[in-house]
């Protein structure tokens, strides 16, 4: 893929690959020598190699459906070349290939130029550098569920009613109870 025309997709959503187990629809971060991210709903942030991506859609007329609002101080790891970006995730949790039967997950634990070793459980992998496509160590956007936003709002609005109605019957008992002083006094 073209860097300098893959540069000007930054900030766009797009589909990686058409289908299949790697195909994700996300929010295009950033464009490297080798490598690019893109922000997906359910799982973050994810990396592709470049010379694995076989292609990339952009739905000019309606768009892919985002729900995502990105904070300004959201941060990912970057890095110049994908060998860079793995040094940078040694020790940590990381998701390799989407899916299939490559998908691996463990902790990373060495970079060379041939293969990286992940650790899991007892399990030492290791997985040849050419045979990455993907990786994604956890990054995310947390999106706040239509359920909460409406559950918040409901509450709120009930708050406001509870209070008004209290509010109403104690001002009706004050108003019966000086009533009833004053019909005993005229007694």
């Amino acid at each position: 893929m073209n860097k300098e025309w893959l540069t000007n997709l930054v900030g766009k959503v797009l589909k990686v690959d058409r289908g299949g187990p790697e195909s994700r629809t996300g929010l295009l971060l950033g464009i490297y020598d080798d490598h690019l991210s893109i922000l997906t709903e359910q799982e973050g942030v994810i990396y592709y190699k470049t010379d694995h991506i076989k292609s990339i859609t952009e739905n000019v007329k309606k768009g892919f459906q985002f729900q995502l609002e990105v904070p300004e101080n959201f941060t990912f790891k970057t890095a110049t070349t994908f060998k860079g970006l793995l040094g940078d995730l040694r020790n940590q949790w990381v998701n390799i290939n989407r899916g299939g039967p490559e998908k691996l997950e463990g902790v990373l634990h060495d970079i060379n130029d041939e293969f990286v070793t992940l650790i899991l459980n007892e399990e030492v992998i290791r997985l040849s550098m050419f045979h990455i496509r993907s990786i994604s160590y956890g990054a995310r956007v947390e999106k706040q569920k239509e359920d909460e936003k409406s559950e918040k709002n409901k509450n709120n609005k009930d708050d406001g009613k509870a209070e008004k109605n209290k509010n109403n019957k104690d001002d009706g008992k004050a108003e019966k109870n000086k009533d009833n002083k004053a019909e005993e006094k005229e007694k």
